[in-house]
């Protein structure tokens, strides 16, 4: 039996636009791709999902500034006036 030559996917290309018609092929071809693409852009979305969540957080840096009063460990037994 072997593979098939050009000939042979040239007699299958034209009948299947015979069949379908070109316009109907061309919808099928849009619809296609648009699923191609959606599906891409969902891998890719669920990679930076995953990405974000093994990533660790940030670190605090040293110079932030905390605001208030300190008071010793003897005051704060104490009532304040």
């Amino acid at each position: 039996m072997g593979s098939f030559s050009i000939w042979h996917w040239l007699v299958v290309l034209l009948i299947v636009v015979m069949i379908f018609g070109t316009k109907k092929l061309r919808n099928i071809g849009q619809d296609l791709g648009s699923a191609v693409r959606g599906f891409k852009e969902g891998m890719k979305s669920a990679e930076e999902e995953e990405n974000a969540a093994a990533a660790p957080p940030k670190a605090v840096s040293d110079q932030t500034t905390i605001e208030g009063a300190m008071r010793d460990k003897s005051d704060a037994s104490r009532p304040h006036a």
